[in-house]
């Protein structure tokens, strides 16, 4: 039981079904959908895509998916890639003659397919219950009709004026007079509601070809761009096969790469060597001990995540149980390994996650994003549309295995997750933020596991990680551990924004009873009924 003389929430408890997500518009959406008969799956597309409009930074219809999906009918864990692909023109040796040495981060050649609304369309027909155009019903509305400028979401936005006034199309678009919208003011997306409104009546076709493709196209020609008709229209999402490991009796499952998923396994792998709970929860030892493990499952990441389809990677052997009794043996708890770490193996070749669970106990794990903030900083023409800048996810180092290649899809930071015990789904949750987001799911599981915090206590705790070579540490985590972290080697630094979010539902099968966590770092809530 938490503390209630200090701040801090319970998490929240229905009996028939619950969503979580960034944005209370959006958890109300994805209620109102499963009061109307849909399904979880229903439930989590309308919710995304309330978010694409109400929280703009963060996600939209041109970015990328992922998501995982218990259907309780059959018991099957289903896996659906719905990231896009480089420009099948592209490459790195294109970049280079345009002066590039590195993957650009902004601007159109950071720009991959948009995969999303095939992902959602695909997802929809599959798995849904109400048909694509009822669900693209709740955002169509706040697009239209405006919708309150939350106060994450305007400080948010106030930051990346500079990046939209850069453009005339995305300053028309996000921009009121050429600043941010207020907090507290109403703002509405006219553009978007139209497109909204033709992918709502022709599907997927109404996004990938058509007059929405020939506005992306135009866009990108005119800005040295080299997406096509036809990288559009082949655009497709891909059903995979989850992988996944067991931490202490809970099989944690994640898309295979090229999300970075992954990392988020061999940290655990890692971390289940030992019995974490001897240590105090955010003392020195249990701060350096993730962040030890978080090191080597990324130097591991950087080396191998990519496209599956172009590469034969070793998932197995990163997986393995020797693989991770050789890296925990890495681990000095009196000494910070140095930074950055190389890969271990032998040599071969803003974001938003949402959780929706219903009364059949489907449940699924949702991730959607235009990767920074306001993406790529362009929108495409007059649809209204940000176009995301997942192509930063590449490099341009030949013979890598996420070397940019025309058609290839890129290395991928968003991964939602679902963690099964006795072959039942009995979590469905994401941390978003970026890289953050392997470290996060990490420390949320095992601060429910090991520590026996309920869902919303495990989101809440202080967070910490390796970025840039720093461990960046939240307010929360205790002065006193900072100074013997410094002390053993680690670059700690204060961070001046909270790392990500995170959403969470937790299903209780012997009572009968969903609960539900939502990061106060954001502005969202988890709901049911």
């Amino acid at each position: 039981m938490r503390n209630r003389q200090q701040p801090g929430r319970s998490p929240i408890m229905a009996t028939e079904a619950m969503a979580a997500t960034s944005q209370p518009m959006a958890t109300e959406a994805a209620l109102q959908i499963l009061r109307d008969g849909g399904n979880a799956m229903d439930a989590a597309i309308a919710a995304h895509a309330v978010l694409t409009v109400t929280e703009p930074f963060s996600t939209g219809i041109g970015g990328d998916g992922f998501i995982l999906y218990h259907e309780a009918a059959s018991g099957k864990l289903h896996g659906l890639n719905g990231s896009g692909r480089a420009a099948a023109a592209t490459s790195a040796e294109f970049l280079r003659s345009r002066g590039f040495e590195t993957m650009p981060d902004l601007g159109i050649h950071a720009v991959t397919v948009p995969g999303a609304i095939d992902a959602w369309y695909t997802a929809s027909e599959t798995l849904g219950k109400l048909g694509f155009d009822a669900v693209l019903q709740p955002a169509i509305h706040y697009a239209e009709n405006g919708y309150a400028i939350t106060p994450v979401v305007g400080s948010v936005w106030q930051e990346f004026e500079s990046t939209l006034q850069k453009t005339p199309e995305a300053s028309a678009a996000y921009l009121v007079d050429g600043k941010a919208p207020a907090i507290g003011s109403i703002h509405r997306q006219p553009d978007l509601a139209r497109t909204l409104k033709l992918i709502a009546e022709r599907g997927r076709d109404g996004f990938y070809t058509g007059e929405i493709a020939d506005e992306i196209i135009r866009f990108s020609d005119s800005h040295d761009g080299k997406l096509t008709h036809d990288d559009l229209a082949q655009h497709q999402s891909e059903w995979v096969e989850p992988i996944s490991t067991d931490y202490r009796g809970y099989e944690l499952f994640e898309i295979p790469p090229n999300g970075q998923g992954l990392a988020a396994l061999i940290t655990l792998n890692i971390l289940k060597q030992t019995d974490l709970n001897q240590y105090q929860h955010l003392g020195p030892d249990h701060v350096h001990l993730i962040s030890e493990a978080f090191s080597l499952a990324i130097a591991e990441r950087d080396r191998f995540i990519s496209d599956m389809a172009f590469n034969d990677l070793p998932i197995e052997a990163l997986l393995s149980d020797e693989f991770a009794a050789e890296q925990f043996t890495r681990i000095d708890m009196e000494r910070a390994l140095p930074q950055p770490m190389e890969s271990a193996f032998p040599n071969h070749k803003d974001t938003v996650y949402l959780t929706v669970v219903d009364r059949d106990r489907n449940a699924c794990s949702f991730i959607n994003s235009t990767y920074y903030s306001f993406g790529s900083g362009l929108v495409a023409g007059s649809t209204g549309i940000c176009l995301h800048n997942r192509g930063f996810g590449f490099n341009l180092t030949d013979g890598h295995f996420n070397c940019i290649e025309g058609g290839k899809r890129p290395m991928h930071t968003i991964i939602p997750a679902m963690v099964y015990h006795d072959a039942k789904p009995v979590l469905s949750f994401g941390v978003m933020g970026a890289d953050y987001q392997a470290m996060g799911q990490s420390y949320v599981l095992t601060n429910m596991v090991d520590y026996g915090m309920d869902i919303q206590a495990a989101i809440d705790a202080a967070r910490f990680t390796l970025y840039e070579q720093q461990l960046g540490v939240e307010q929360g985590v205790p002065r006193e551990t900072c100074r013997v972290l410094a002390e053993r080697g680690h670059d700690v630094v204060d961070v001046t924004s909270p790392h990500g979010g995170g959403q969470g539902i937790v299903i209780d099968w012997e009572n009968g009873v969903l609960h539900g966590g939502s990061d106060p770092r954001k502005d969202g809530c988890a709901a049911g009924f």
